[in-house]
């Protein structure tokens, strides 16, 4: 099976942001991968909901929602007033993870968990048969156009091992560093989605890239 493409407009240029919106919705892409930054979780900041409404009016394609903020919980009802398809918060980031998971699953959301590089898998064992997904971020989170970190490849495969013993059916969703030759590793180890960003952005042809990632 082909793996799930969700470009990150997070590397998107934001001057000429439904220029690349086009760009996508002409894609083969599956999604669009959205990171909310608060720059307090992560050393960042990145999109408002007002500028998310802006994004979702663009694009029919399915929204992947990623809140690297404290207090994921506060913003379910924004994020399902953009119509997401999934909200996705980090373990790290909730002290109460399964009541967060059943609020995104009560608002009508596909309920998503991260995990950062210096998390390690066991910790998703009690969540790993609730969620719809579990994204393994393979940089630290914060900022687009960081190097790979090796031990993700090894990390997924670790969740596909634990998926399996569950009999969960979680999606493994993969974030930071994916390229062609990292995407292929990653796809070969059990990964079903990739989000890319400056990959495809920086590309002097970003359908072809999309089309690449999309045929490993």
């Amino acid at each position: 099976m082909k793996p799930i493409i969700a470009p990150s407009i997070l590397s998107a240029n934001f001057a000429h942001l439904a220029k690349d919106m086009e760009m996508i919705n002409r894609s083969e892409a599956d999604w669009v991968h959205i990171d909310v930054m608060d720059g307090v979780f992560v050393p960042n900041i990145s999109f408002g909901f007002p500028v998310l409404k802006f994004v979702a009016e663009l694009t029919d394609k399915p929204l992947d929602v990623h809140l690297m903020i404290v207090n994921p919980e506060k913003f379910i009802h924004e994020v399902k007033a953009l119509g997401a398809y999934t909200m996705n918060v980090h373990v790290e980031a909730c002290t109460h993870l399964h009541r967060v998971v059943q609020q995104i699953r009560e608002a009508g959301m596909k309920p998503a968990v991260t995990i950062n590089p210096a998390t390690p898998v066991a910790v998703l064992n009690d969540i790993i048969r609730d969620v719809y997904m579990i994204l393994v971020m393979s940089v630290n989170p914060g900022f687009g156009g960081q190097a790979f970190i090796e031990r993700s490849v090894e990390k997924v495969s670790e969740l596909r091992e634990l998926i399996d013993k569950t009999g969960s059916k979680a999606l493994i969703e993969v974030d930071g560093g994916v390229n062609p030759e990292t995407g292929a590793r990653l796809v070969a180890a059990g990964a079903d989605v990739l989000v890319a960003g400056s990959v495809i952005f920086a590309h002097k042809d970003p359908e072809q890239m999309i089309r690449d990632l999309k045929g490993l």
